[in-house]
């Protein structure tokens, strides 16, 4: 699926504002990623587009996933991908994670909340102000950002990306897409 066809989906599927900027989000992590993994950044970043395409209607963790996949397959997305998707809700559904794109997407998906938050306590509120110390030093306070699972944010560990180059790339890829972030 290229870009504009993936973006297609987005509009298509994700009606809030919040939930297509953090897939954007993700997307640009997922992108900078495969350059530093080795994976394809335009199929990745699809992954990392796509990812929550069902929210909007599931809000379910025992469904979120679920018709994203069906969506996904209907339109030729490779099983690797699809599978990822899922993997990103396998406490859920009762999956688990095994490949370094399912463990990708998920730290990816799950450190974007993790970033925003720390530029909206930012005194301009902007990405341009956040740092990865400054990251960090909120992903050790549980009551920052409460919903962001630290655990998954930690997978990054599974993919041979230590925290501190995870969180340096995460945020580098999410100023770079500042503009679209509106941030």
């Amino acid at each position: 699926m290229n870009p504009q066809e993936a973006r297609a989906l987005l509009d298509e599927n994700v009606q809030t504002d919040w939930l297509r900027k953090h897939c954007l989000a993700t997307a640009a992590i997922m992108e900078a990623l495969a350059r530093r993994l080795g994976g394809d950044p335009q199929a990745w970043w699809s992954v990392g587009l796509l990812h929550d395409l069902d929210f909007d209607r599931t809000q379910d963790p025992a469904r979120h996933g679920l018709e994203a996949a069906e969506i996904l397959r209907s339109r030729g997305v490779p099983e690797e991908a699809v599978q990822a998707v899922l993997a990103h809700n396998a406490e859920g559904l009762g999956l688990e994670r095994t490949t370094t794109l399912d463990y990708a997407l998920t730290c990816a998906e799950s450190i974007t909340g993790l970033v925003v938050a720390t530029a909206l306590v930012m005194p301009d509120r902007k990405l341009a102000s956040v740092t990865p110390e400054g990251v960090l030093k909120k992903m050790k306070k549980k009551d920052f950002a409460r919903k962001v699972s630290r655990e998954h944010v930690q997978l990054c560990e599974k993919i041979g990306l230590p925290l501190h180059e995870f969180a340096g790339l995460a945020v580098a890829a999410m100023q770079d897409r500042a503009g679209e972030l509106g941030l």
